[in-house]
């Protein structure tokens, strides 16, 4: 702990920075905990998307083999484009929002693929689409985490460490200042005494008294 000054103003400043954590406090506790909740919120949101893209790609794989022939729809028939994202913000923190994907596709041979393959390519669209959206939501859940992270640390310093450390601080300097107060007091009583003692040895010596 460091040193602090044992005088009023110490007393005063120690007493504001008091009151300074407990107004702080309650604000970064709503905020640790709603981050707690978006964080769980999103991350339900991600499982979501991705249970929906086995899905869609165990419907694709079906759906390809009912013509026997697999091997002429290629992965890389469809490419990602351009990945279309806004910003948004969660207790002041900056996330991206997945808007949609675009997509393009290779050449093929019209008169040598069969005519399911444009079908196929929309699915595979679709499947890469829910890809992105969850990698998108997983870079929200990233950001967020970390602010939490931080928020959190911010919470157990003022509960666990200055609020602790400033009350014990006002304590002290308290204690110091009324001990202060009273030897202060004391020595007010002991110099009227002994100017009193020092009054009436004058007042006996001008008049030829003996005074012990």
């Amino acid at each position: 702990m460091a040193t602090i000054k044992l005088t009023k103003n110490e007393l005063k400043a120690q007493k504001d920075a008091l009151k300074m954590y407990r107004r702080y406090l309650p604000t970064l506790t709503l905020k640790k905990q709603q981050l707690q909740t978006e964080i769980r919120t999103i991350d339900i949101r991600a499982r979501e998307v991705r249970e929906r893209r086995k899905a869609l790609e165990r419907e694709f794989n079906a759906w390809i083999a009912v013509f026997g022939e697999a091997e002429v729809f290629k992965p890389e028939t469809v490419r990602v484009r351009n990945i279309r994202k806004s910003m948004g913000n969660i207790a002041g923190v900056a996330i991206p929002v997945y808007q949609g994907a675009d997509f393009s596709r290779g050449d093929y041979d019209l008169y040598a693929t069969p005519l399911w393959i444009d079908l196929a390519a929309d699915k595979m669209e679709e499947t890469l689409a829910l890809d992105l959206e969850a990698d998108v939501l997983d870079e929200q859940v990233r950001l967020l985490a970390k602010e939490l992270r931080t928020t959190t640390q911010r919470v157990n310093l003022f509960e666990k460490v200055k609020i602790p450390d400033t009350r014990s601080n006002i304590r002290k300097i308290s204690v110091y200042l009324g001990d202060q107060q009273v030897a202060a007091v004391v020595r007010g009583k002991i110099s009227k005494k002994n100017l009193e003692i020092v009054a009436r040895k004058k007042e006996a010596e001008l008049s030829g008294e003996a005074v012990e």
